[in-house]
């Protein structure tokens, strides 16, 4: 017996469609969103009024970026054609976002197709525009994998993933074993410190190229190359010393980036986070963190800044163009909550913590408006919540983060895992809501249900927290603390 009924959601997206002119169609057309997303989406329903519609919102507008192509469906990052864009105006940037929110839907088909188009859209070889951009890509796949339970795509894309790995090896490896990169082919450009000449050591890839390295050891064992997973294991432990040795600032208590191949940069960046999004620190560097609720460091009202608020090029650029020197960017946004999940759960730490989570999820949600209507474009202000480039075509709906992944993954708490066991860890603090429920997560193969409710009264069931496989019971727990259950 369903929990929820999507006819209970649905005028949410009748709203998203009266408000949309819909220039752009892609394959599914606003008239056929509301019939995709019952097909596809699992149902969420919380106290917070405005995540509730913003996870709605993300899904409708994700949607709108499924193209069909000769090569199969891919995803798009914008509706209007770009003059960076690849072939159907695709761009590897945030492929790995796509792939991290995709996850979550029942259909899978079209992140197969997208997946697949990356390395061999170009006549069986890796798309030419794959490396225009720092890429997590095979962390992604594995992360995905984890939810699916599928992993014919990682044995078949198994070669595929080590020689792109190579190749960036090849195209960025210094000398010393770090990776570099431009901030621009980050995707973050004109940063505070950036450089579009010097090959600078950056959080970023180097972050990106361990998760990478640990996804595909994770993926040999799976493809029965065993005697290759050492390999990248031991890539991964070198670039994890090299980072912690390198680019962490032991007076700033930070990581940064290198500047001019000499010495580190002397602001604070968003950038300094990444690192936990792949588990990459060892116990020891968590006081970072302290900057992240500081508001003279990356705490605004309307999300977390790209800089350090106390720097003095702090916005220094100003230019309305795509600066990262502190604007708050839902890309950065969506990797810097990715990395704070990972800390409350996996380190022990007093500096952060579940209501600080909450908090920052409650300002991405509010900053997703624009007169005064669900908006998702490329970067705002942190201090006024003002979209930079205002309500611009080429950047309304932007699909370049994620949000519902934090929802799934974060508040709510699903923990992917490679064996038949549900985790559920949720972020949401004590007595903070008295009830959610989440429901129809494709998870294994098998369709979940998470609730929380505190009286029992809100859904009729146990009270507490309860998790459901199709309409059987498999877990309880009177509070939110983690739960784990075999799926069988």
């Amino acid at each position: 017996m369903p929990f929820l009924q999507a006819d209970q959601f649905k005028h949410h997206v009748d709203s998203f469609n009266a408000m949309d002119e819909e220039t752009i169609v892609n394959l599914i057309p606003n008239t056929q969103s509301w019939q995709w997303m019952t097909q596809n989406i699992p149902l969420f329903t919380c106290p917070d009024k405005t995540i509730e519609k913003i996870y709605y919102f993300r899904w409708w507008t994700y949607r709108k970026h499924i193209v069909q192509t000769p090569a199969g469906l891919v995803v798009t990052e914008f509706l209007p054609p770009v003059s960076h864009g690849g072939p159907f105006n695709t761009i590897s940037c945030a492929a790995g976002h796509h792939i991290a929110e995709g996850r979550w839907l029942r259909d899978q088909k079209f992140l197969d197709d997208y997946t697949r188009f990356w390395f061999r859209g170009d006549n069986g070889k890796p798309l030419r525009t794959f490396h225009h951009y720092s890429s997590w890509i095979a962390s992604a796949m594995y992360d995905r994998y984890l939810v699916t339970g599928d992993h014919a795509q990682l044995i078949d894309l198994f070669d595929d993933l080590t020689t792109d790995y190579t190749t960036w090896e090849a195209e960025r490896l210094r000398p010393d074993g770090l990776f570099w990169q431009f901030d621009v082919r980050d995707g973050m450009e004109s940063s505070i410190s950036g450089s579009r000449t010097f090959k600078n050591a950056r959080p970023t890839i180097n972050s990106y190229m361990y998760g990478n390295a640990r996804a595909i050891a994770e993926i040999a064992t799976i493809a029965g190359k065993e005697k290759i997973a050492p390999t990248y294991r031991s890539k991964a432990d070198a670039l994890k010393a090299l980072v912690q040795k390198t680019l962490w600032d032991s007076d700033a208590h930070f990581f940064k980036a290198q500047i001019r191949e000499d010495g580190l940069s002397d602001a604070r960046e968003e950038i300094g986070f990444i690192p936990w999004a792949f588990n990459l620190p060892d116990a020891g560097y968590e006081d970072a963190w302290i900057q992240l609720i500081d508001p003279h460091g990356f705490w605004a009202p309307f999300g977390i800044t790209t800089a350090e608020q106390r720097h003095p090029r702090f916005r220094a650029h100003r230019v309305g163009n795509s600066e990262w020197d502190g604007a708050v960017w839902p890309f950065a946004t969506s990797q810097t909550l990715s990395a704070l999940a990972n800390l409350i759960r996996q380190y022990k730490q007093s500096f952060v913590t579940r209501e600080h989570y909450l908090e920052a999820i409650q300002a991405y949600a509010h900053s997703q408006l624009e007169n005064g209507k669900p908006y998702i474009g490329d970067y705002l202000d942190g201090a006024t919540g003002e979209w930079i480039k205002g309500d611009n075509p080429r950047s309304r709906f932007y699909n370049h983060s994620t949000f519902n992944d934090l929802i799934i993954n974060g508040l709510v708490g699903i923990v992917p895992r490679p064996d038949a066991t549900i985790e559920i860890d949720s972020l949401l603090p004590d007595r903070a809501w008295d009830w959610f429920c989440l429901q129809g997560v494709p998870y294994h193969g098998q369709q979940l249900t998470i609730i929380w409710d505190q009286t029992g009264k809100k859904f009729n069931v146990e009270p507490g927290l309860n998790i459901f496989v199709e309409d059987r019971k498999i877990a309880h727990s009177p509070n939110l603390s983690r739960l784990i259950a075999k799926l069988t």
